[in-house]
């Protein structure tokens, strides 16, 4: 996993809240990521879906629990 400085942080909640489908937004900060840099993403519920998503696009993820019945997962690609 790379070093916690290198990832971007991005909080889904309130999106979510508002009921806006926040993975056009993941998309694109997704594809601005830098070769040594992650995101994590905090949302209410655990994102199984993306992580699928984003793993069948090579990306590694790990999962934490966060307060408030919030997850959060750390994405990132292994170097090469």
């Amino acid at each position: 996993m790379l070093p916690m400085t290198q990832f971007k942080r991005f909080d889904v909640r309130d999106l979510l809240r508002d009921g806006i489908e926040p993975l056009p937004e993941i998309r694109k900060r997704v594809k601005a990521l830098a070769d040594n840099e992650g995101l994590i993403i905090v949302a209410p519920f655990l994102p199984s879906p993306l992580i699928e998503l984003l793993g069948s696009e090579g990306f590694r993820s790990k999962v934490e629990r966060g307060d408030a019945g919030s997850w959060i997962v750390y994405f990132w690609r292994e170097a090469k």
